[in-house]
């Protein structure tokens, strides 16, 4: 059986979409860019903003009642309750440790029927915690038992490669993904029956 490794923001679920709505576009309504519009992630130089700056407010948006209760992406949970099965899983993100409890609750709540681990690489530099990994290649060479990852970070899927997975760049503006939402599920639904 194979482990699928599911990148959790911007795959599970749309966190950069909801941040960009419901707290950027709210907070500056002289901002004319549109989602497709931010064709790199993090976001801060499309913005004209200091990394900083935008950090700050993505953290500030991931503590929020709207973040804690977003939706899951219903067509990777509808791919799940038809073919989730035929895979284990893995839930993996890259965030503050600060907001992993309530991540790691959300995705329980929606994906738990199948996705039995989850991962946090901690992403900011500090004292306060152990370096233990500082990206996700470094957390797959530890955890030792993906065999696909699925990511919007055309980096993480390179550190992937270079680890021997297979890998499927989930569609998002900041990367050049040649497939579909539906025809990256198809791949992986392939890849269960062997074809």
């Amino acid at each position: 059986m194979l482990t699928i490794v599911w990148d959790v923001d911007d795959v599970l679920n749309d966190l950069m979409l909801q941040w960009f709505t419901h707290c950027w576009k709210c907070e500056r309504p002289e901002c004319t860019l549109g989602y497709r519009e931010l064709r790199e992630n993090p976001p801060d130089a499309v913005l004209g903003i200091a990394r900083e700056e935008y950090l700050l407010s993505i953290d500030e948006f991931r503590a929020t009642d709207r973040a804690r209760e977003m939706a899951p992406n219903a067509a990777v949970l509808k791919w799940m309750g038809q073919y989730g099965a035929q895979f284990r899983h893995i839930g993996l993100t890259a965030r503050p440790l600060g907001s992993a409890p309530d991540v790691a609750e959300w995705v329980m709540r929606h994906f738990g029927a199948w996705i039995r681990c989850f991962g946090v690489v901690h992403t900011r530099r500090d004292d306060q915690f152990p370096a233990y990994d500082r990206t996700k290649g470094e957390f797959l060479d530890w955890i030792k038992c993906g065999d696909i990852l699925v990511d919007d970070s055309a980096e993480n899927i390179r550190q992937a490669q270079l680890r021997g997975l297979k890998t499927l760049l989930y569609p998002q503006p900041w990367n050049d993904s040649k497939l579909s939402v539906e025809e990256l599920l198809d791949e992986l639904t392939k890849m269960a029956v062997g074809v």
